[in-house]
């Protein structure tokens, strides 16, 4: 037992802080989960407590059984949500009522559409980075809300305005260092030359440039990086582990997701990405939204996708990020909303299943015998944008739309509508895969992770609408990994983040006829 060692994985969710122990092979030995609380004060507003994320984070262990000296470093991953501290490092609230443990703009707060609007017509050379529109789900315009919206009571007493992944690495290390990943893809930073100065002060923030723009980071390193002195005693304590324990620079949680599989070795398996670079490869990240990463060798501008970011995911490769601000959400709201959904949750407890598993099994019964369920969809349409699209339109003003609805709610309705949202989101990411691919990607298979993966009728109208496989590694809890390939590094147990892993069972789905994986073994 002794001469086994591990690193720990930690990931902030939407809704839930995670945490795994990986072995130095990568296979996850445990994992445990924490809830989150989320709150809504006004429509479009949603807001978190960062006392409360760290305190899940301490809560979530998954080291008991194991000496403390077998953990050799941990990683932190989380949403790209805003934390706000004044110069004593507490919460500052972020809400108009001032309820001061509610310092977290959300990822997906959408309170700032004004000022992100008012941001692009600036025509900023920095928005070339980000596809040529500013995304209010980004930092810049969640900062202008504040200084225009709660200049009393939050901007003038902010000392501190942290990515929530910098946030969680601070508190582990003490270090103000930020991490390349989030000022890189989320602030407008862009290495080696660092911030600009003009573009700040042409929309307004140019209070951020003092001291060296200590307010928002004035030391930046790849994630992976060797933070501080390692874990603080402080935070030893909350989470169980040795003081000077190895931590790792962060990750967005989508970026971890992708480190997590994007290298993932697939030789044999007889795939078009096979003795390729990791460039003919795409990372799909799906939870409550999803994410669409791909790696390049020069920069390629995608117009509506963000990027290219350099090093933001995978040493010296630049980064495009296309995504769907709603996916998961977006189903749960679709199904949860209907009026035959007491009846499937119903159906699905009796029968011990999850409602998703039930209504696949559903669609399929109601499917001809040799046709495929995904046609029985031929007459209802779902434009999935519900929450504004990010990419590749980058219109956050974008709102749903279902046609062919009837008067009926029976269960089939439900379900047909659950399939007609899946293909409509199968569709938004042919679409960014296109505009990728006009630019200059060359994109063969697609690597898939995150809660959705879980749902294999998902998972094969991605396949089916992209004409591409898609593979889903034997590690379904790529985040987890990926935030523990962060603490491997730190430790220097690897010299830099691998982007290979060892050979290891696939599923992958191509287009077919019907639902079923074709299961591949080495």
């Amino acid at each position: 037992m002794g001469e086994d060692f591990y690193y720990v994985g930690v990931d902030v969710g939407t809704g839930s802080a995670r945490a795994a122990l990986v072995t130095r092979e990568g296979q996850i030995k445990t994992t445990t989960e924490e809830p989150l609380s989320i709150w809504r004060p006004k429509p479009e507003h949603y807001v978190q407590s960062s006392t409360e994320i760290w305190q899940r984070c301490c809560t979530a262990r998954v080291t008991r059984g194991v000496q403390k000296n077998q953990v050799l470093g941990i990683g932190f991953d989380a949403t790209c949500s805003l934390v706000v501290l004044d110069q004593n490092f507490q919460p500052v609230s972020v809400t108009e009522e001032g309820e001061c443990s509610q310092n977290v703009v959300m990822w997906m707060d959408h309170r700032a559409a004004e000022q992100a609007a008012r941001i692009t017509n600036t025509n900023h050379r920095v928005l070339s980075r980000v596809g040529g529109v500013m995304s209010q789900e980004m930092q810049p315009p969640k900062l202008l809300w504040l200084k225009e919206n709660l200049k009393d009571s939050c901007w003038d007493k902010a000392a501190h305005f942290f990515d929530l992944p910098d946030f969680l690495s601070w508190k582990a290390t003490g270090s103000l260092t930020r991490s390349l990943c989030t000022l890189v893809c989320k602030w407008t930073y862009c290495p080696p030359e660092g911030w600009d100065d003009s573009f700040w002060i042409s929309v307004g923030l140019e209070d951020l440039l003092e001291n060296n723009f200590s307010k928002i980071g004035s030391v930046a390193a790849p994630p992976g990086s060797p933070l501080g002195g390692g874990l603080t005693a402080e935070a030893a304590s909350d989470l169980g582990l040795n003081p000077g324990t190895a931590v790792g620079a962060s990750l967005i949680d989508a970026h971890a997701g992708g480190l997590g599989v994007i290298g993932a070795n697939v030789s044999g398996f007889n795939l078009p990405c096979e003795h390729q670079p990791i460039t003919s490869r795409m990372a799909m990240i799906c939870g409550t939204s999803t994410c669409h990463l791909a790696v390049s060798g020069r920069a390629l501008f995608v117009p509506g996708v963000w990027g290219p970011y350099l090093s933001a995911m995978v040493p010296g490769l630049w980064l495009n990020e296309g995504g769907q601000s709603a996916t998961g959400s977006l189903i749960d709201h679709v199904v949860q909303g209907h009026a035959a959904y007491p009846q499937l949750q119903q159906q699905a407890q009796l029968r011990g299943e999850n409602i998703y598993t039930h209504l696949n099994t559903h669609l399929d019964s109601m499917a001809r015998s040799g046709s495929a369920a995904d046609l029985l969809g031929s007459s209802l349409h779902v434009w999935p944008d519900f929450h504004g699209n990010r990419s590749p339109l980058a219109d956050p003003s974008l709102k749903g739309m279902v046609v062919g609805l009837s008067l009926r709610h029976t269960l089939d309705d439900l379900a047909l509508l659950y399939l007609a949202t899946i293909q409509a989101l199968a569709l938004g990411t042919l679409h960014i895969l296109e505009a990728m691919r006009e630019t200059g990607h060359d994109i063969s298979t697609v690597f898939m992770c995150g809660g959705l993966s879980k749902n294999r009728l998902f998972v094969q109208v991605q396949a089916n609408a992209t004409g591409m496989p898609v593979v889903l590694p034997d590690q379904m809890e790529a985040v987890l990994v990926g935030a523990a390939v962060l603490g491997a590094c730190a430790s220097r147990g690897y010299g830099t983040i691998q982007v290979s892993s060892p050979p290891r069972t696939l599923l992958v789905m191509s287009r077919t006829s019907n639902f079923q994986y074709r299961k591949l073994h080495q």
